[in-house]
Protein backbone atom coordinates (compact mmCIF):
# COMPACT_ATOMS: atom_id res chain seq x y z
CA UNK A 1 0.00 0.00 0.00
CA UNK A 2 2.87 2.51 1.12
CA UNK A 3 4.52 2.45 -2.35
CA UNK A 4 1.29 2.60 -4.57
CA UNK A 5 -0.05 5.69 -5.60
CA UNK A 6 -3.44 4.50 -5.21
CA UNK A 7 -5.15 3.69 -1.92
CA UNK A 8 -8.19 1.29 -3.70
CA UNK A 9 -6.21 0.63 -7.66
CA UNK A 10 -9.05 -1.47 -8.34
CA UNK A 11 -12.01 1.09 -7.99
CA UNK A 12 -9.71 4.30 -9.01
CA UNK A 13 -8.44 2.69 -12.27
CA UNK A 14 -11.19 0.28 -13.04
CA UNK A 15 -11.81 0.85 -16.63
CA UNK A 16 -15.01 3.42 -17.63
CA UNK A 17 -17.45 0.41 -18.85
CA UNK A 18 -17.19 -1.25 -16.00
CA UNK A 19 -17.46 1.25 -13.95
CA UNK A 20 -20.72 2.60 -15.33
CA UNK A 21 -22.23 -1.01 -14.93
CA UNK A 22 -21.47 -0.81 -11.29
CA UNK A 23 -23.02 2.41 -10.98
CA UNK A 24 -25.66 0.90 -12.99
CA UNK A 25 -26.40 -2.48 -10.66
CA UNK A 26 -25.84 0.25 -7.41
CA UNK A 27 -28.52 2.55 -8.67
CA UNK A 28 -30.80 0.15 -9.24
CA UNK A 29 -29.92 -1.01 -5.18
CA UNK A 30 -30.69 3.19 -4.22
CA UNK A 31 -33.78 3.28 -5.91
CA UNK A 32 -35.35 0.07 -4.32
CA UNK A 33 -33.73 0.85 -0.72
CA UNK A 34 -35.18 4.66 -1.20
CA UNK A 35 -38.54 3.44 -2.40
CA UNK A 36 -39.28 0.70 -0.10
CA UNK A 37 -38.15 2.73 3.54
CA UNK A 38 -38.27 6.35 2.75
CA UNK A 39 -42.05 8.10 2.83
CA UNK A 40 -40.36 10.91 1.03
CA UNK A 41 -39.39 9.35 -1.73
CA UNK A 42 -41.94 7.13 -2.41
CA UNK A 43 -44.82 9.79 -2.49
CA UNK A 44 -42.27 11.40 -5.27
CA UNK A 45 -42.17 8.30 -6.92
CA UNK A 46 -45.99 8.00 -6.98
CA UNK A 47 -46.38 11.99 -7.96
CA UNK A 48 -44.05 11.06 -11.04
CA UNK A 49 -45.53 8.04 -11.85
CA UNK A 50 -42.60 5.71 -11.36
CA UNK A 51 -41.74 2.52 -9.96
CA UNK A 52 -38.16 0.90 -8.87
CA UNK A 53 -37.93 -1.01 -12.10
CA UNK A 54 -38.64 1.87 -14.69
CA UNK A 55 -35.06 2.96 -13.40
CA UNK A 56 -33.31 0.14 -16.06
CA UNK A 57 -30.91 2.34 -17.50
CA UNK A 58 -28.22 5.15 -15.93
CA UNK A 59 -30.12 7.03 -18.28
CA UNK A 60 -33.40 6.32 -16.77
CA UNK A 61 -31.92 8.37 -14.25
CA UNK A 62 -33.37 11.61 -15.53
CA UNK A 63 -37.10 10.27 -14.71
CA UNK A 64 -36.46 10.67 -11.46
CA UNK A 65 -37.76 14.44 -9.97
CA UNK A 66 -34.91 16.77 -8.19
CA UNK A 67 -34.21 16.76 -4.72
CA UNK A 68 -33.58 20.22 -3.21
CA UNK A 69 -31.77 21.76 -0.05
CA UNK A 70 -35.21 22.72 1.04
CA UNK A 71 -36.56 19.32 0.86
CA UNK A 72 -34.60 18.58 3.96
CA UNK A 73 -35.23 21.87 5.44
CA UNK A 74 -39.13 21.19 5.22
CA UNK A 75 -38.43 17.47 6.97
CA UNK A 76 -36.59 18.66 9.73
CA UNK A 77 -35.31 16.69 11.88
CA UNK A 78 -35.20 13.48 10.73
CA UNK A 79 -37.91 13.04 7.78
CA UNK A 80 -36.31 11.77 5.42
CA UNK A 81 -34.68 8.91 6.77
CA UNK A 82 -34.69 5.52 5.04
CA UNK A 83 -33.94 3.65 7.92
CA UNK A 84 -35.05 3.31 11.62
CA UNK A 85 -34.11 5.68 14.19
CA UNK A 86 -31.68 3.26 15.64
CA UNK A 87 -29.86 2.31 12.94
CA UNK A 88 -28.09 5.76 12.97
CA UNK A 89 -25.12 6.27 15.03
CA UNK A 90 -23.80 9.86 14.29
CA UNK A 91 -25.48 13.20 13.46
CA UNK A 92 -24.05 16.14 11.87
CA UNK A 93 -25.72 19.59 10.53
CA UNK A 94 -25.10 22.59 8.65
CA UNK A 95 -24.90 25.96 10.58
CA UNK A 96 -28.81 26.78 9.85
CA UNK A 97 -28.22 30.82 9.56
CA UNK A 98 -31.03 30.51 7.01
CA UNK A 99 -33.48 28.52 8.66
CA UNK A 100 -33.81 24.91 10.10
CA UNK A 101 -30.77 23.09 9.50
CA UNK A 102 -29.34 20.39 7.06
CA UNK A 103 -29.00 17.04 9.23
CA UNK A 104 -26.69 14.54 8.15
CA UNK A 105 -27.81 11.16 9.35
CA UNK A 106 -25.26 8.21 9.55
CA UNK A 107 -25.47 4.56 9.51
CA UNK A 108 -22.77 2.27 10.69
CA UNK A 109 -22.52 1.35 6.99
CA UNK A 110 -22.20 5.51 5.91
CA UNK A 111 -20.13 5.61 8.64
CA UNK A 112 -17.54 3.23 6.64
CA UNK A 113 -18.18 4.42 3.67
CA UNK A 114 -17.64 8.30 4.44
CA UNK A 115 -14.17 6.70 6.18
CA UNK A 116 -13.02 5.00 3.16
CA UNK A 117 -14.14 8.02 0.68
CA UNK A 118 -11.82 10.13 3.25
CA UNK A 119 -8.92 7.79 3.36
CA UNK A 120 -8.79 7.52 -0.31
CA UNK A 121 -9.09 11.78 -0.67
CA UNK A 122 -5.95 12.31 1.87
CA UNK A 123 -3.85 9.62 -0.16
CA UNK A 124 -4.85 10.87 -3.57
CA UNK A 125 -2.77 14.12 -2.66
CA UNK A 126 -0.01 12.04 -1.22
CA UNK A 127 -1.17 12.06 2.40
CA UNK A 128 1.09 8.92 3.85
CA UNK A 129 0.61 6.55 7.40
CA UNK A 130 4.62 8.94 7.76
CA UNK A 131 2.41 11.92 7.92
CA UNK A 132 1.29 14.37 10.91
CA UNK A 133 -1.93 15.67 10.07
CA UNK A 134 -2.98 19.04 11.57
CA UNK A 135 -7.14 19.62 10.83
CA UNK A 136 -8.25 23.00 11.48
CA UNK A 137 -11.47 22.32 10.58
CA UNK A 138 -13.99 22.50 12.94
CA UNK A 139 -14.96 19.49 14.71
CA UNK A 140 -18.93 18.69 15.91
CA UNK A 141 -21.54 19.45 13.92
CA UNK A 142 -19.81 20.70 10.83
CA UNK A 143 -18.62 17.45 8.82
CA UNK A 144 -15.16 19.18 8.16
CA UNK A 145 -12.88 18.20 11.26
CA UNK A 146 -14.23 14.74 11.56
CA UNK A 147 -14.27 13.96 8.11
CA UNK A 148 -10.69 14.58 7.96
CA UNK A 149 -10.24 13.11 11.20
CA UNK A 150 -11.83 9.25 10.52
CA UNK A 151 -10.05 9.56 6.81
CA UNK A 152 -6.53 9.97 8.33
CA UNK A 153 -7.46 7.76 11.55
CA UNK A 154 -8.22 5.02 8.33
CA UNK A 155 -4.64 5.72 6.96
CA UNK A 156 -3.26 5.58 10.42
CA UNK A 157 -1.27 8.86 10.67
CA UNK A 158 -0.68 10.68 13.67
CA UNK A 159 -3.57 12.93 13.91
CA UNK A 160 -3.66 16.73 15.24
CA UNK A 161 -7.60 17.67 15.91
CA UNK A 162 -7.54 21.34 16.80
CA UNK A 163 -10.33 22.40 14.71
CA UNK A 164 -10.84 26.24 14.48
CA UNK A 165 -9.30 29.32 16.35
CA UNK A 166 -6.65 29.52 18.66
CA UNK A 167 -4.14 30.58 16.16
CA UNK A 168 -1.20 31.10 18.17
CA UNK A 169 -1.26 27.52 19.41
CA UNK A 170 -2.42 25.98 16.23
CA UNK A 171 1.48 27.60 14.98
CA UNK A 172 3.09 26.13 18.22
CA UNK A 173 1.42 23.09 17.57
CA UNK A 174 1.96 22.64 13.61
CA UNK A 175 6.20 23.37 14.66
CA UNK A 176 6.70 21.37 17.75
CA UNK A 177 4.51 18.38 16.85
CA UNK A 178 6.40 18.54 12.92
CA UNK A 179 2.94 18.68 11.17
CA UNK A 180 3.79 17.90 7.21
CA UNK A 181 -0.33 17.93 6.06
CA UNK A 182 -2.58 21.23 7.00
CA UNK A 183 -6.11 20.74 6.80
CA UNK A 184 -8.86 23.87 6.37
CA UNK A 185 -10.55 26.32 4.69
CA UNK A 186 -8.27 28.69 2.41
CA UNK A 187 -9.46 31.32 4.36
CA UNK A 188 -7.80 30.56 7.63
CA UNK A 189 -4.72 29.23 5.68
CA UNK A 190 -4.38 33.10 4.32
CA UNK A 191 -5.27 34.27 7.67
CA UNK A 192 -2.19 31.84 9.18
CA UNK A 193 0.46 32.65 6.86
CA UNK A 194 -0.23 36.28 7.94
CA UNK A 195 0.28 35.27 11.94
CA UNK A 196 2.76 33.00 10.96
CA UNK A 197 4.49 36.38 9.63
CA UNK A 198 4.18 38.22 13.12
CA UNK A 199 5.05 35.57 15.11
CA UNK A 200 8.16 35.36 13.29
CA UNK A 201 7.69 32.13 12.00
CA UNK A 202 8.91 30.87 8.70
CA UNK A 203 6.82 27.97 7.71
CA UNK A 204 9.64 27.44 4.51
CA UNK A 205 12.17 26.75 7.38
CA UNK A 206 10.52 26.53 10.62
CA UNK A 207 7.44 24.23 10.12
CA UNK A 208 7.90 20.83 8.01
CA UNK A 209 4.27 21.51 6.41
CA UNK A 210 4.56 19.89 2.55
CA UNK A 211 0.86 19.46 1.55
CA UNK A 212 -2.77 21.49 2.13
CA UNK A 213 -5.97 20.13 1.87
CA UNK A 214 -8.63 22.86 1.30
CA UNK A 215 -12.15 23.39 1.17
CA UNK A 216 -15.67 24.06 2.27
CA UNK A 217 -15.67 27.89 0.19
CA UNK A 218 -15.27 28.59 -3.35
CA UNK A 219 -11.39 29.88 -3.82
CA UNK A 220 -9.35 30.83 -7.13
CA UNK A 221 -6.23 29.63 -8.47
CA UNK A 222 -4.56 33.22 -7.62
CA UNK A 223 -5.64 31.87 -3.86
CA UNK A 224 -3.66 28.63 -4.04
CA UNK A 225 -0.63 30.53 -6.11
CA UNK A 226 -0.75 32.80 -2.62
CA UNK A 227 -1.03 30.25 -0.43
CA UNK A 228 1.35 27.38 -2.20
CA UNK A 229 3.80 30.51 -2.36
CA UNK A 230 3.23 31.75 1.81
CA UNK A 231 3.19 27.82 3.37
CA UNK A 232 5.51 26.57 1.16
CA UNK A 233 3.15 23.58 0.42
CA UNK A 234 1.16 22.16 -2.39
CA UNK A 235 -2.26 23.05 -2.37
CA UNK A 236 -5.85 20.66 -3.08
CA UNK A 237 -8.74 21.59 -3.53
CA UNK A 238 -11.23 19.58 -1.77
CA UNK A 239 -15.12 19.05 -2.61
CA UNK A 240 -17.94 17.83 -0.53
CA UNK A 241 -21.80 18.55 1.43
CA UNK A 242 -23.64 17.78 3.75
CA UNK A 243 -26.20 16.31 2.22
CA UNK A 244 -23.82 13.65 0.77
CA UNK A 245 -21.44 13.07 3.24
CA UNK A 246 -19.27 16.01 4.23
CA UNK A 247 -15.74 16.06 2.23
CA UNK A 248 -14.69 12.92 0.55
CA UNK A 249 -17.05 13.24 -2.53
CA UNK A 250 -14.13 14.70 -4.86
CA UNK A 251 -10.42 15.96 -4.62
CA UNK A 252 -7.62 16.54 -6.63
CA UNK A 253 -4.93 14.24 -7.94
CA UNK A 254 -1.19 15.61 -8.54
CA UNK A 255 -2.28 16.72 -12.48
CA UNK A 256 -4.38 19.78 -10.28
CA UNK A 257 -6.81 19.50 -13.53
CA UNK A 258 -10.10 18.94 -12.07
CA UNK A 259 -11.29 17.11 -8.80
CA UNK A 260 -11.82 13.24 -8.82
CA UNK A 261 -15.35 12.41 -8.03
CA UNK A 262 -15.82 9.02 -6.63
CA UNK A 263 -17.96 7.45 -8.78
CA UNK A 264 -18.28 4.34 -7.27
CA UNK A 265 -20.05 6.22 -4.45
CA UNK A 266 -21.77 9.34 -6.31
CA UNK A 267 -23.76 9.48 -10.07
CA UNK A 268 -23.13 13.29 -11.22
CA UNK A 269 -24.71 15.29 -14.02
CA UNK A 270 -24.62 18.73 -14.62
CA UNK A 271 -27.88 20.73 -15.46
CA UNK A 272 -28.86 24.19 -16.58
CA UNK A 273 -29.72 25.89 -13.39
CA UNK A 274 -32.73 27.46 -14.86
CA UNK A 275 -33.76 25.24 -16.70
CA UNK A 276 -32.92 21.75 -15.46
CA UNK A 277 -32.09 20.65 -18.77
CA UNK A 278 -29.53 17.97 -18.69
CA UNK A 279 -26.33 19.10 -20.11
CA UNK A 280 -23.19 17.40 -21.40
CA UNK A 281 -20.14 16.77 -20.11
CA UNK A 282 -17.59 20.01 -20.66
CA UNK A 283 -20.83 22.47 -20.32
CA UNK A 284 -21.00 24.80 -17.50
CA UNK A 285 -23.79 23.92 -15.25
CA UNK A 286 -25.57 23.05 -11.82
CA UNK A 287 -24.07 19.78 -10.14
CA UNK A 288 -26.45 17.18 -9.20
CA UNK A 289 -25.78 13.92 -7.24
CA UNK A 290 -27.00 10.98 -6.92
CA UNK A 291 -25.57 8.97 -4.06
CA UNK A 292 -25.29 5.21 -4.68
CA UNK A 293 -23.85 3.88 -0.92
CA UNK A 294 -25.51 6.09 1.24
CA UNK A 295 -28.66 4.14 3.74
CA UNK A 296 -29.22 6.95 6.47
CA UNK A 297 -30.58 10.13 4.04
CA UNK A 298 -29.80 8.66 0.60
CA UNK A 299 -29.92 11.79 -1.95
CA UNK A 300 -31.61 11.30 -5.09
CA UNK A 301 -30.56 13.75 -7.81
CA UNK A 302 -29.73 16.03 -5.40
CA UNK A 303 -29.08 20.15 -6.86
CA UNK A 304 -26.11 21.45 -4.94
CA UNK A 305 -26.42 24.47 -6.17
CA UNK A 306 -22.42 24.67 -7.49
CA UNK A 307 -21.25 26.01 -10.52
CA UNK A 308 -18.99 23.34 -12.35
CA UNK A 309 -17.78 21.76 -15.57
CA UNK A 310 -17.55 17.77 -15.73
CA UNK A 311 -14.42 16.30 -17.49
CA UNK A 312 -15.05 12.60 -18.18
CA UNK A 313 -11.31 12.03 -20.10
CA UNK A 314 -9.07 9.34 -18.16
CA UNK A 315 -6.47 11.85 -15.86
CA UNK A 316 -3.03 11.39 -16.80
CA UNK A 317 -2.18 10.15 -12.95
CA UNK A 318 -4.16 7.14 -14.22
CA UNK A 319 -7.86 7.50 -12.43
CA UNK A 320 -10.54 7.26 -14.58
CA UNK A 321 -13.22 8.61 -12.32
CA UNK A 322 -14.78 11.92 -13.92
CA UNK A 323 -13.28 15.44 -12.85
CA UNK A 324 -15.30 18.49 -11.84
CA UNK A 325 -12.99 21.79 -12.43
CA UNK A 326 -12.87 24.14 -9.07
CA UNK A 327 -16.15 25.28 -8.60
CA UNK A 328 -16.91 28.60 -9.87
CA UNK A 329 -19.63 29.69 -7.58
CA UNK A 330 -22.55 28.66 -5.87
CA UNK A 331 -25.94 29.63 -8.24
CA UNK A 332 -27.85 31.39 -4.79
CA UNK A 333 -24.48 32.94 -4.13
CA UNK A 334 -24.52 34.20 -7.78
CA UNK A 335 -25.16 38.47 -7.11
CA UNK A 336 -27.29 40.41 -10.16
CA UNK A 337 -25.68 43.50 -10.46
CA UNK A 338 -27.36 45.78 -13.08
CA UNK A 339 -29.06 42.77 -14.44
CA UNK A 340 -25.35 41.36 -14.78
CA UNK A 341 -24.64 38.32 -13.02
CA UNK A 342 -21.69 38.38 -10.72
CA UNK A 343 -19.68 35.30 -8.85
CA UNK A 344 -17.62 36.43 -5.74
CA UNK A 345 -14.40 34.32 -7.27
CA UNK A 346 -14.68 37.05 -10.20
CA UNK A 347 -13.97 39.72 -7.60
CA UNK A 348 -10.79 37.26 -6.57
CA UNK A 349 -9.64 36.69 -9.07
CA UNK A 350 -9.50 40.50 -10.32
CA UNK A 351 -8.39 41.14 -6.88
CA UNK A 352 -5.14 38.10 -6.79
CA UNK A 353 -4.08 39.75 -9.77
CA UNK A 354 -2.21 43.01 -8.09
CA UNK A 355 1.07 42.18 -5.69
CA UNK A 356 0.26 45.16 -3.84
CA UNK A 357 -3.13 43.76 -2.48
CA UNK A 358 -3.66 41.40 0.35
CA UNK A 359 -6.09 38.33 -0.28
CA UNK A 360 -8.86 40.14 1.57
CA UNK A 361 -11.81 41.35 0.20
CA UNK A 362 -15.36 42.76 0.72
CA UNK A 363 -18.42 42.85 -1.97
CA UNK A 364 -20.80 45.57 -0.79
CA UNK A 365 -23.96 45.67 -2.85
CA UNK A 366 -26.58 48.30 -2.34
CA UNK A 367 -29.93 50.03 -3.83
CA UNK A 368 -30.34 53.30 -2.58
CA UNK A 369 -32.67 54.39 -5.15
CA UNK A 370 -33.92 52.80 -8.61
CA UNK A 371 -30.18 51.83 -9.46
CA UNK A 372 -27.59 48.98 -7.58
CA UNK A 373 -24.72 50.31 -6.60
CA UNK A 374 -21.61 48.22 -6.38
CA UNK A 375 -18.50 48.40 -4.60
CA UNK A 376 -15.46 46.82 -3.45
CA UNK A 377 -13.37 47.30 -0.19
CA UNK A 378 -9.67 46.15 -0.73
CA UNK A 379 -6.76 46.01 1.69
CA UNK A 380 -2.96 46.75 1.12
CA UNK A 381 -0.68 43.94 1.74
CA UNK A 382 1.56 45.06 5.02
CA UNK A 383 4.31 46.10 2.33
CA UNK A 384 1.88 48.10 0.15
CA UNK A 385 0.77 50.12 3.29
CA UNK A 386 4.57 51.32 4.26
CA UNK A 387 5.29 52.40 0.65
CA UNK A 388 4.94 56.08 0.55
CA UNK A 389 5.54 56.45 -3.27
CA UNK A 390 1.99 54.13 -4.10
CA UNK A 391 0.06 56.09 -6.57
CA UNK A 392 -3.49 54.85 -4.66
CA UNK A 393 -5.40 56.57 -7.27
CA UNK A 394 -3.20 54.50 -10.06
CA UNK A 395 -3.86 51.49 -8.35
CA UNK A 396 -7.78 52.02 -7.95
CA UNK A 397 -8.19 52.79 -11.62
CA UNK A 398 -6.23 49.87 -12.72
CA UNK A 399 -8.46 47.53 -10.21
CA UNK A 400 -11.76 48.83 -11.50
CA UNK A 401 -10.54 48.07 -15.15
CA UNK A 402 -9.54 44.99 -14.28
CA UNK A 403 -13.07 44.52 -12.63
CA UNK A 404 -14.68 45.87 -15.82
CA UNK A 405 -13.01 43.46 -17.92
CA UNK A 406 -13.99 40.21 -15.75
CA UNK A 407 -17.75 41.42 -15.25
CA UNK A 408 -18.50 43.96 -17.33
CA UNK A 409 -19.47 46.48 -14.57
CA UNK A 410 -17.99 49.57 -13.45
CA UNK A 411 -17.02 49.26 -9.09
CA UNK A 412 -16.90 51.67 -6.41
CA UNK A 413 -13.20 51.31 -4.98
CA UNK A 414 -12.19 51.60 -1.72
CA UNK A 415 -8.47 50.52 -0.40
CA UNK A 416 -7.92 50.22 3.19
CA UNK A 417 -4.52 49.65 5.11
CA UNK A 418 -3.39 46.20 6.01
CA UNK A 419 -5.56 44.65 9.02
CA UNK A 420 -8.70 46.70 8.41
CA UNK A 421 -10.84 44.42 6.76
CA UNK A 422 -12.01 41.66 9.51
CA UNK A 423 -10.50 37.85 9.43
CA UNK A 424 -12.08 34.43 9.41
CA UNK A 425 -10.98 31.46 10.80
CA UNK A 426 -13.55 29.36 9.34
CA UNK A 427 -15.41 30.66 6.12
CA UNK A 428 -14.67 33.83 4.77
CA UNK A 429 -17.54 36.29 4.03
CA UNK A 430 -16.75 38.45 1.23
CA UNK A 431 -20.39 39.61 0.39
CA UNK A 432 -22.39 42.25 1.70
CA UNK A 433 -25.69 42.58 0.24
CA UNK A 434 -27.71 45.42 1.38
CA UNK A 435 -30.54 45.37 -1.29
CA UNK A 436 -32.87 43.18 0.90
CA UNK A 437 -36.19 44.95 1.23
CA UNK A 438 -35.47 47.43 -1.22
CA UNK A 439 -36.01 45.02 -4.23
Amino acid sequence: MANSKYWNEKIETMPVQELRKYQLSKLREQVKHCYNNSAFYQKKFKNAGLKPGDIKTLDDLQKIPFTVKNDLRDNYPLGMLAVKHAEIVEIHASSGTTGNPIIGAYTTNDMDAWQELMARSIYTTGGRKEDVIHIAYGYGLFTGGLGFHYGAQKIGTMTIPVSGGMTQRQIKLMKDLGATVLCCTPSFAVYLAEAMVKEGVDPKKDLKLRIGLFGAEPWSDKIRERIEADLGIEAFDVYGLTELCGPGVSIECSQHKGLHIWEDHFIIETINPETGEVLSPGEEGELVFTTLTKTGIPMLRFRTRDISVINTEKCACGRTHARMIRVRGRSDDMLIIRGVNVFPSQIEIAVMSFPELAPHYQIVVDRPGALDTFAVKLELTEKASKNKKLDKNALKSNIQGKIHSITGLSADIEIVKCGEIPRSEGKAKHVLDLRKGKM
